[in-house]
């Protein structure tokens, strides 16, 4: 019996090995005998492109979130499709808008000139995302590195993305499924005080949002004076479809906690904002954070971002390090 409990005993010891290997592998420094001035390439070109589009930290924000969701944090989000018939998760619906790929193939090609094959693309946009949100007046955390590169990446998988229409039961149900809380969920959420949006991500709620079609068929939770500023922006044809409107009006450059005072106020410019309220483990949170100071937002924002990095991630000999992010090598 002793060495029956022994041998069981080190089975599951050796499985805990096995799931914690990967996230045990990334680490704080990972560069730094390696490529040392990687970290301040990328930061020193992402304050030059804020500085140059104040508009831009959102969208690539928005890839390091979209490019975790999908295979985890592995930059499949970045691969270009090599055959029309095979569309990557680029082309997918939910990722057509993004923006920002540019930068991050000139940054890319900046870090392989000063460490040629060193600094993966999984671990530039995880580091970019840091340093948009810094240079708009948010926190700096320390990113943990040592991911490395996929080189699968296929449309379908994309379509399944938290959408701005998921209800919270979707919601939870999908951060859970990547190991993330309710509490991640909200503080992620959080990301939606800075850039834009389109239209027509919001005409359902504003226009048709039970199917009938009448002026008067609009989502409910949302607040009147809102709803009326949004349609005085957005109208129910396809005439402003990709207008752009701020995702916290007045705010949307700068990240702090006013996107929770607006979710409060039931002032969520999605479906997926407003739905925050309606279960009672994350309503707690938002009223929380929206009474909170900022640099409270700030750590435990920094948190959830490092707990959403973890996702999926591949490291040691797993994958590759791309030396073009837009392609396998």
């Amino acid at each position: 019996m002793d060495r029956l409990f022994a041998f069981f005993c080190s089975v599951i010891l050796c499985l805990l090995l096995v799931v914690g290997s990967a996230e045990a592998q990334l680490h704080v420094g990972f560069y730094s005998k390696s490529c040392p001035h990687a970290e301040f390439i990328i930061s020193e070109e992402i304050n030059k492109a804020i500085r140059k589009s104040s508009s831009i930290g959102g969208p690539l924000l928005r890839i390091f979130f979209h490019d975790c969701f999908v295979r985890g944090c592995d930059a499949s989000l970045l691969l270009n499709a090599t055959n029309p018939k095979k569309p990557t998760e680029k082309n997918a619906p939910p990722n057509q808008f993004l923006r920002g790929f540019t930068l991050i193939d000139k940054i890319k090609a900046r870090l392989e000139k000063a460490c040629p094959s060193t600094v993966s693309c999984a671990d530039l946009i995880a580091l970019i995302a840091r340093d948009v949100v810094h240079a708009d007046n948010g926190p700096f955390w320390e990113v943990p590195t040592g991911r490395r590169d996929g080189v699968l990446s296929n449309a379908s998988e994309a379509l399944g993305l938290p959408a701005f229409s998921a209800n919270i039961s979707t919601l939870k149900t999908q951060f859970r499924n990547k190991g993330l809380s309710a509490e991640d969920l909200v503080l992620l959420s959080g990301a939606h005080t800075i850039g834009n949006a389109h239209c027509f991500t919001i005409t359902k709620r504003l226009y048709n949002f039970s199917g009938r079609g009448d002026n008067k068929d609009v989502d409910p939770k949302l607040d009147r004076n809102y709803l009326l500023k949004l349609r005085a922006k957005c109208s129910a044809g396809s005439k402003d479809a990709l207008k752009l409107i701020e995702m916290d009006p007045g705010s949307f450059t700068t990240f702090d906690n006013s996107y929770f005072k607006l979710v409060v106020k039931n002032r969520g410019l999605f479906q997926s904002d407003s739905a925050l309220l309606d279960d009672p483990e994350t309503r707690a949170y938002v009223i929380r954070l929206a009474k909170l100071e900022n640099s409270v937002f700030f750590k435990e924002f920094g948190q959830a971002m490092v707990n959403m990095g973890n996702v999926g991630v591949l490291t040691g000999k797993l994958g590759q390090v791309r030396k073009n992010c837009a392609r396998v090598n």
